[in-house]
């Protein structure tokens, strides 16, 4: 018969899935503000505008479910916005 596990072996375990993905989620977001930031030092409009959507889709989705808090995620984007409104002004 199988030993069954403790309520904290338990707890740890799933803290360890939870830390994994949380920790998967913020280097994505890590990858993607280091493609909008080059894209817009390569002055590629285009690229960049595309780069940016997908960045603040990634920002609201890991802001929804907690992984990073609402005001860091709200901060985050207002600078790279602003860094494409700046780099991109006519």
């Amino acid at each position: 018969m199988a030993v069954k596990k403790s309520s904290a072996e338990k707890r740890h375990q799933q803290s360890e899935v939870r830390r994994l993905r949380n920790k998967k989620a913020k280097s994505t977001v890590r990858t993607l503000v280091k493609k909008f930031t080059e894209s817009c030092h390569g002055d590629d409009a285009a690229v960049a505008s595309e780069n940016l959507k997908v960045l603040v889709k990634e920002l609201d989705t890991i802001g929804g479910k907690g992984i990073m808090s609402k005001n860091a995620v709200s901060r985050k984007k207002s600078r790279m916005m602003k860094l494409y409104n700046v780099t991109f002004a006519k």
